[in-house]
């Protein structure tokens, strides 16, 4: 008969005495299990415990870059208010400035008709102040910057062009009638660069109505200023410093013209004069112009 039990024999080590125990196949088998379960227990929990030492590494690793970048971060936020304060600080002293000697760094749009054009540039208190740190103030209290200019009297010719329309009464090329032209119209082809005469602050830089694009310049205390009109391109800003042959834009045929040319305009005190004699001044054979009487 087969048993399904074990039989264990058991001696007490000084009196001899024997005793049996069955021990059913079952335990055995349940004993077993229990012993292979609690060992893939434990390899799962070590493992576990593995990854988790490794986590917590991570962890403790991205949190100190963490802690890092926060104080760059920080470092680095704290520069920029100090830069924008700076920056700010500039910008007010520019504009006391600029209100002080009169100088202005903002275009002016100037337009009343349809399809007028308005031309208009961010304010930057950077390169205002720059421009200017940049400008010699003359050492004396109150003198203003037109004070200091040289070579303030137009001697120069603005193209190298021919006089096609002269200064005073003339017929009116739209209209047919008598007109009074308050400067004299120089043959250019568009794009031609056009400088300015004299040493001078720009005094406007825009639209103005029938003179299409524009730049006027003052040229000092002698009350003279030049106008340049009906340019395709203005490179002038107002309140800017401009230098006799510096180019101020490009001949064009904008606003009331019938073809491409530059008007240009001499002014006593904001009276139009005839610009042909400050023209008649310059070297023409030099310049390689041709000028008409």
């Amino acid at each position: 008969m087969k048993r399904n039990y074990f039989i264990v024999v058991l001696a007490h080590p000084i009196y001899g005495r024997l005793r049996r125990l069955h021990i059913p196949h079952y335990a055995l088998h349940v004993a077993v299990s229990l012993v292979v379960l609690a060992a893939i227990a434990g390899i799962g929990f070590v493992s576990s415990y593995t990854r988790m030492l490794g986590k917590v590494s991570e962890f403790n690793q991205l949190r100190t870059e963490k802690v890092a970048l926060q104080a760059r971060y920080d470092e680095l936020r704290a520069r920029v208010e100090e830069n924008d304060v700076q920056i700010a600080s500039l910008g007010d002293l520019a504009s006391e400035v600029s209100i002080a000697f009169g100088i202005r760094r903002e275009l002016e749009g100037a337009g009343a008709g349809a399809g007028d054009e308005i031309e208009q540039a961010e304010f930057d208190p950077r390169r205002q102040y720059d421009f200017l740190h940049a400008i010699r103030t003359p050492s004396r209290q109150g003198a203003s910057m037109l004070s200091w200019l040289s070579n303030t009297t137009p001697s120069i010719w603005p193209v190298p062009g021919r006089i096609n329309s002269p200064f005073g009464r003339r017929i009116d090329p739209f209209h047919g009638g008598g007109g009074f032209h308050a400067g004299i119209d120089l043959s250019a082809a568009s794009g031609t660069p056009v400088v300015a005469t004299a040493d001078g602050v720009v005094a406007d830089a825009g639209w103005m109505g029938g003179y299409g694009k524009r730049v006027e310049i003052k040229h000092g205390k002698n009350g003279l200023s030049t106008v340049y009109a009906h340019l395709t391109e203005i490179f002038a800003t107002p309140g800017q410093v401009i230098r006799r042959g510096e180019v101020v834009g490009r001949a064009g045929s904008t606003g009331r013209s019938t073809s491409a040319h530059l008007h240009y305009e001499v002014r006593f005190h904001g009276t139009s004069v005839n610009p042909y004699k400050y023209l008649r001044q310059a070297d023409v054979q030099t310049a390689g112009l041709v000028a008409a009487d």
